[in-house]
């Protein structure tokens, strides 16, 4: 079973977000746990206060370094082999890769910060890993931790039903997704490709891979440069690429 804790001010969004869908079965089954520790349970400030005015000045409040490293080694006292990890504007940037990487780990750590960051003490001594959801501003931790629970979790085999449909995922391969289609046949929107009907898998399957390699390309090509071709796909990558000069 794999396990997740969250260090957070603000446990109920972890608990909300966990009560549907995919992981909240996963819950339910026991293929994955999730907890929270609230740093506020280990402040020694009476009003339970974890942050102050940073040194040096500035603007803003930095989470202070004792009540989150106290919560974190709450934590650890409860898992096996911890591994953990800071969402940090500073951190490496999440992608599929390392989700993968993390399924492997027994029990992860996810520290959430708010305000202006965490004292870098916390870093210092406690702290395995920073990671990045993206070069943007959000307004804590919170949500990028539930998205390393999700995208982490779904790795794992058992907690989507169809193992399939995880390695169909966009980027599980490097590449995009092909587009998908559903009934009816026809619509005033459009038509569903021949291809797609013909019941020849064999064809299906070609048809499926050149559009996942041509939505890379002309998407995000930049996937391309990282990603591990076989031969096959070098192939189809370079006949597109030579329709597409054609034209």
């Amino acid at each position: 079973m794999m396990k997740f804790s969250v260090v957070t001010i603000f446990p109920q969004i972890i608990k909300t977000n966990l009560e549907f869908g995919i992981l909240g079965k996963a819950i339910q089954q026991g293929k994955i746990k999730v907890s929270t520790h609230d740093p506020r349970d280990y402040s020694k400030n009476q009003t339970k206060r974890v942050d102050d005015k940073p040194f040096g000045g500035g603007s803003g409040m930095v989470m202070e370094a004792e009540p989150i490293i106290k919560a974190v080694e709450n934590a650890k006292k409860q898992s096996n082999n911890s591994h953990v990890i800071y969402l940090s504007p500073q951190g490496q940037l999440f992608n599929q890769e390392k989700a993968k990487e993390l399924s492997n780990k027994s029990d992860i750590i996810l520290i959430s910060g708010r305000y202006e960051g965490i004292d870098q003490r916390v870093v210092d001594h406690i702290v395995d890993e920073e990671i990045s959801i993206g070069d943007y501003v959000i307004s804590g931790g919170e949500i990028a931790s539930l998205i390393l629970i999700d995208s982490i979790s779904r790795q794992i085999e058992g907690v989507v039903g169809d193992f399939q449909s995880v390695e169909d995922d966009s980027l599980y391969d490097g590449l995009l997704k092909h587009p998908q289609y559903t009934r009816p046949e026809e619509s005033e929107y459009g038509i569903v490709p021949k291809t797609l009907l013909s019941g020849n898998h064999k064809s299906i399957r070609s048809w499926k891979l050149r559009k996942s390699i041509s939505n890379t390309l002309t998407k995000r090509p930049d996937l391309l440069e990282k990603a591990n071709l076989d031969m096959e796909k070098k192939k189809i990558l370079e006949e597109i690429k030579k329709d597409e000069e054609k034209t």
